[in-house]
């Protein structure tokens, strides 16, 4: 198989999963303007677990959905300042975790921020591209489509 071959097609917005979070699936939009990656959270609060320490957040997994949350753990990897596109610094927490694309799993760091008034949950920025992927901006949902309700097991209407 070629290299051309192994090359996975993103469209501007994907359904992504970070299962290590319970995240099953989230729809992503995929911004190659952003270097950093980062995930809806609130009620954000750090603590020590044996010496690490450690994250405890609330994630609203589906676009329009407050009701609807999840809550998250993982490892501290790290506190930066992120410049947002409205070029508002925030020092934000940092996390590592794999995600799924398509067929694919690896790791990725994550900036947790509140994004309850963006559309999209999650922003997977350039870094958790690899060199392996290519984005075509004019598409969507290349990578299949999602109802998260399914996937969450919740009774609602379905997702567009």
């Amino acid at each position: 198989m070629s290299k051309k071959d192994q090359v996975l097609i993103l469209g501007w917005r994907e359904w992504v999963a970070l299962p290590e979070l319970g995240l099953h699936a989230i729809k992503a939009k995929v911004d190659t303007g952003a270097r950093t990656s980062a995930l809806h959270a609130f009620n954000i609060e750090l603590y020590e677990e044996n010496g690490i320490e450690m994250v405890r957040f609330f994630v609203h997994p589906i676009q329009k959905n407050q009701t609807f949350q999840l809550e998250c753990i993982a490892p501290l990897k790290d506190q930066r300042y992120v410049t947002d596109s409205g070029g508002h610094k925030e020092l934000r927490y940092v996390i590592e975790t794999d995600v799924v694309v398509a067929n694919r799993r690896y790791p990725i760091e994550l900036t947790l921020t509140d994004r309850d008034t963006m559309l999209f949950r999650i922003l997977l920025g350039r870094s958790a591209i690899d060199n392996s992927m290519m984005v075509d901006p004019g598409a969507s949902f290349i990578c299949g489509k999602l109802n998260t309700h399914n996937v969450y097991d919740l009774k609602s209407e379905v997702d567009k």
